[in-house]
């Protein structure tokens, strides 16, 4: 099929391609110029100690407020610029037609872009400020198999190369660069990115730049994603990068479990994050907090912070429910999740860094967590290793304190953690609280090294390293009454009868 021009792409040079065994010529786009069920009933005594640090109140205040919109006064479809719903036609052109069409409203309220029933086989294209992209119930929009449909852009400067390989990346299905104002919503309906044959290019090592991501969007604030299915995305699926004031709301992710890193949700150097009530099963972990990768992240210096994470259910073999870098070079702080529901899965909770990353996580408050069937309950891993290049400074050595996990209930779990800081850096202020895990592996279920902390009411009983006496320095990891899960009350038994399930999938 011969590629029509994106109408408000500019070619910058022609370079090479021989992905997917076929060599084609294509355009370099800089970024800069597209604008189980688990029943258990356990007795829990709660231990609130006062916190050093609370951000409840900015959190909740960023929460709500992006829940918020106005409806859009201008409204079109798809289809009213040649869009053909049947799966085969290449819509791309219809797409950035569009939207380019729309701008004209940005002044005037914004505009909305509506997809109604029906597939809509299209490559690339990028959103505008003051839009609302929303999909009927019965609306699929199909990533292109053919890569040429997805363009080549510059890396992100936080990680000074793609994630995969040297050079560029691909462009996300779904692009944003500078925007303000931006909803991508419907009726649940579904946003497929047909990844087998990115997972096959990876696998094959046929590709010559980074997997695509279904959304990613880059310095954007007053962002909400919300009611709606991702499936089968080539790389991660959910990508706000240098972003601000985002919610991600009600949303299913799926992938093979063993997809390669097909990652759900990935903040990346963004602050005012909300995500809420999703369900994600995918090839690597659910969510993932970045910050940018080795010198780059560094010199870059943009923090990920303030983010909330509530009620997550899912299941991934090769990742973890929630996981902290292993790029977070720019630091990573005051994070909050509540309401976990992990099945079937390696990891619960993972925080990944190595030396050379620099940078820190810190403020981090885990609670209210159910977890069945999953390999390594908690693992925090100092030497993750997987650099950039061989310019990294080894001596760059990230800080990690300040981390609490408590609340949580453990059902058929291999090992309850795996705790490795670094070797003369070591992790601190590591607490542990009401920790009740089911150990099955007859072996050690605590292997800890480099670490310092402290833990109460942790079975089975934690390492030495944690069995520190509490201290007021101590306390400092722990959060006052606001912040305590629902259901967990002080001095009085909980009954926590937990159905960890999934959403019923539907053919589409």
């Amino acid at each position: 099929m011969k590629r029509r021009a994106p109408i408000r792409f500019r070619p910058q040079e022609r370079i090479l391609s021989r992905e997917g065994g076929r060599e084609r010529e294509r355009e370099r786009v800089s970024p800069m110029r597209i604008s189980t069920a688990l029943p258990v009933a356990i007795l829990i005594i709660a231990t609130i100690v006062q916190s050093a640090w609370t951000a409840s109140a900015t959190h909740s205040f960023h929460c709500k407020k992006l829940k918020t919109r106005a409806s859009r006064p201008h409204s079109v479809t798809v289809t009213e610029f040649g869009a053909v719903g049947d799966g085969v036609t290449l819509n791309t052109l219809a797409f950035q037609n569009a939207i380019f069409y729309l701008q004209s409203f940005a002044n005037k309220g914004g505009a909305q872009l509506f997809v109604p029933a029906g597939r809509w086989l299209t490559g690339s294209f990028s959103l505008i400020s003051h839009l609302t992209l929303s999909l009927d119930k019965d609306a699929v929009i199909i990533g292109s198999t053919d890569s040429f449909e997805w363009p080549i852009i510059d890396p992100l400067p936080s990680y000074g190369r793609g994630r995969e390989l040297p050079g560029g990346r691909h462009q996300s299905l779904i692009h944003g660069y500078n925007l303000t104002d931006v909803v991508i919503t419907g009726e649940n309906g579904t946003i497929d990115g047909q990844g087998s044959v990115w997972w096959d290019w990876f696998n094959n090592r046929t590709l010559d730049y980074t997997r695509p991501h279904l959304i990613e969007l880059m310095y954007s604030s007053e962002v909400i994603i919300s009611n709606l299915t991702f499936k089968n995305s080539p790389f991660w699926a959910i990508h706000p990068v240098y972003c601000s004031q985002v919610l991600v709301q009600n949303v299913t992710i799926l992938a093979p479990l063993d997809s390669p890193n097909t990652d759900g949700i990935d903040p990346d150097s963004s602050n005012n994050v909300c995500i809420e009530d999703c369900y994600i099963r995918t090839g690597d972990d659910l969510i993932s907090i970045k910050s940018g990768w080795d010198e780059y992240g560094i010199s870059f210096a943009r923090p990920s912070a303030n983010i909330t994470i509530h009620r997550i259910t899912g299941s991934t073999k090769s990742g973890a429910g929630i996981a902290l870098g292993s790029e977070m070079s720019g630091g990573i702080s005051d994070i909050k999740a509540d309401g976990l529901r992990l099945s079937n899965s390696l990891h619960g909770i993972r925080i990944k860094t190595s030396p050379g990353r620099g940078g820190y996580i810190r403020n981090v408050y885990l609670s209210d967590i159910v977890m069945t069937d999953v390999e390594i309950a908690i693992r925090i891993t100092g030497e993750y290793g997987d650099h950039p290049d061989e310019w990294y400074d080894a001596a760059a050595l990230p800080l990690i304190n300040r981390i609490t996990i408590r609340d949580v209930v453990g059902s058929d779990i291999g090992v309850a953690g795996l705790l490795e800081g670094i070797q003369g850096d070591s992790f601190s202020d590591i607490c542990l609280s009401n920790v009740l895990l089911n150990v099955t592996l007859d072996r050690s279920p605590w292997k800890c090294s480099d670490i310092e902390g402290y833990s109460n009411l942790v079975r089975p009983e934690s390492c030495e390293p944690l069995r520190g006496e509490e201290t007021f320095h101590s306390a400092a990891c722990y959060v006052d009454d606001g912040l305590v899960p629902q259901g967990f009350v002080r001095g009085q038994p909980v009954d926590l009868n937990v159905n960890v399930a999934s959403p019923v999938e539907t053919e589409k």
